[in-house]
This record gives structure tokens, C-alpha cells and sequence, in this order.
């Protein structure tokens, strides 16, 4: 029998599911549920990122008592991301991507760096003002120093996989929501990221779904009393 902990994280409420397969038939079971309301600060709209991340040990302390399971990985929605310094801090609570800070930074871009026609066909993506490419572009009009400020730019389902095994990665899939990664190449595209003013730096390097991204880390299962779970990477 395996037993698979299934984070499913959207853009209104998170659960957690159990996923268990005796080689003929899967059962799933929900072990947690919790809302994931959108937090209005300042005229901005952002997640509340610790909040979730709160949630999500609270599901796996539940499945623990409940028998555990033997591996886990964490699905959100995409193209929002949390900016972490230096020291693998996060510098802020990641914006949401229905915040308006987008709307007249999605035309400026075209007409100013890349047109539309030449970034659909670097990256195959729908032009949308809500793209993790145009949200970095609003970020350095509203403050130019915020990305070399930072040094490392993880997307959510990324960002709470590093809190959970303190290691930094980016699954491929959530990758490709973001309008920076090359159709053809299948790799974050240089041309792109110049255009919106992205440093190369703060992007990891990509993994694919199904690979062992880590373990809870001795912190986590200090404070929780959980056992080393491996976390996997999912297709997002």
C-alpha cells in the first residue's frame, strides 16, 4: 500500500488529501481544509503566505496522527511569487495576481520593450496582464531597487516547498505559466528577462515533476514531531 499527502492549494481555499494505492485501486481522503482569503494592505492585494504555510503543517500534524503517508508534494495555482534575500528570507508577502499594479504596465511593456507578437513566439504564452513576466515589470516601476534587492524569486508552490525542506528549486511546469520560458528552448529565455528588467540570478534552476525535492528539514520536524517526509515535486 502507499499512501501520497496531496497539498491542492487554489485561489479561494487549500485542503489536504490522501491519496492511497494498493496496486488496483486509489482512495482519497480529505485530512484538512482551510480558506485562502486575499489580504487588501495599502491599496495592494496580496497573499497571506504564512498564513498558508501555518495550514499546511497544521494538515501535516493531522496526517501524522492519522498514519502519515509516505511521501508529499504541494499543487497551487500559478504565476505569483515570493522575492527572498540573501539570506533565504522573504522579503515581503507575495502579491496577488488580480492586484491592479498590472494594468497599465502590461501596455507600457509592449510598447516600450517587447512587442506582443515577439514574445508570443519566444513563449508561446496568452498575453495577459496577470503573467509573472508583467507583474516583475510593474514591480520595477513602482520600485526600481525592489529586484536587486532581492536574490532569489520563487514561485508559490516553490516558495512553501523551501520552507517546508529549506531547499530552492523551480518545478518546470509552474515555470511555463509564467511567460519567461522559452517555448523551444524549454529553459528561462535571456531576451525575455532583459526586456522586463529580470536579473538571470534570481531564477533556480528548473526540476521536473517527480523529482525528490528534499525532506521536512530538522527544524520542521522539531517543531511538529513528524518524521523525515520526502517532498516530491508535482506537475503544477
Amino acid at each position: 500500500m502507499r499512501s501520497l499527502l496531496a497539498f491542492d492549494l487554489g485561489a479561494s481555499s487549500g485542503r489536504l488529501i490522501r491519496g492511497s494505492f494498493d496496486g488496483e485501486r486509489l482512495a482519497l481522503e480529505e485530512l484538512h481544509r482551510f480558506a485562502n482569503d486575499p489580504v487588501l494592505v495599502g491599496g495592494h492585494m496580496y497573499w497571506d503566505i504564512l498564513r498558508l504555510y501555518h495550514e499546511i503543517k497544521q494538515g501535516l500534524v493531522k496526517a501524522c496522527r492519522a498514519g502519515g503517508g509516505d511521501s508529499l508534494g504541494i499543487d497551487t495555482w500559478g504565476l505569483d511569487y515570493g522575492l527572498l534575500d540573501r539570506n533565504g528570507q522573504l522579503l515581503g508577502n507575495p502579491h496577488h495576481y488580480r492586484d491592479e499594479r498590472t494594468l497599465a504596465a502590461m501596455p507600457r511593456f509592449f510598447r516600450e520593450r517587447m512587442d506582443q507578437r515577439t514574445l508570443y513566439g519566444r513563449t508561446g504564452i496568452a498575453m495577459l496582464n496577470i503573467n509573472t513576466l508583467i507583474q516583475l515589470y510593474a514591480e520595477t516601476l513602482a520600485d526600481p531597487g525592489a529586484l536587486e534587492r532581492a536574490q532569489t524569486l520563487l514561485f508559490i508552490p516553490d516558495l512553501l516547498c523551501y520552507f517546508l525542506t529549506g531547499e530552492m528549486s523551480t518545478e518546470y511546469t509552474i515555470a511555463s505559466t509564467s511567460q519567461m520560458l522559452g517555448a523551444d528552448t524549454h529553459t528561462w529565455d535571456e531576451a525575455v528577462l532583459q526586456s522586463a528588467g529580470v536579473p538571470r540570478r534570481l531564477l533556480t534552476d528548473l526540476c521536473q515533476p517527480g523529482v525528490l525535492r528534499g525532506a521536512l528539514q530538522s527544524a520542521v520536524r522539531e517543531e511538529l514531531g513528524l518524521p523525515a517526509l520526502p517532498v516530491v515535486a508535482v506537475a503544477e
